[in-house]
């Protein structure tokens, strides 16, 4: 379940990051920054905890596990 969450808020990042709709909006955040890049900024930040999430919640752990068990009868020969 977590796996397909993490897969969702993915391809819901993707599309919403084709952020046509700011194309020509000149308005400023704290009256410096423009909108769109105000919102890739905070876009990086959310792909960032979704990084974070995806390792956390939805990591191959049995991937891992294999490559320990290979690396630990490499060593031990």
């Amino acid at each position: 379940m977590k796996k397909r969450v993490i897969w969702f808020l993915f391809l819901l990042l993707f599309i919403v990051h084709q952020d046509f709709w700011w194309w020509d909006d000149a308005f400023l955040v704290f009256d410096f920054l423009p909108i769109g890049l105000a919102f890739h900024a905070g876009f990086s930040i959310v792909c960032a905890i979704l990084g974070w999430a995806a390792i956390k919640y939805a990591w191959p752990h049995d991937l891992e596990r294999f490559a320990e068990e290979n690396n630990d009868e490499e060593n031990a020969i």
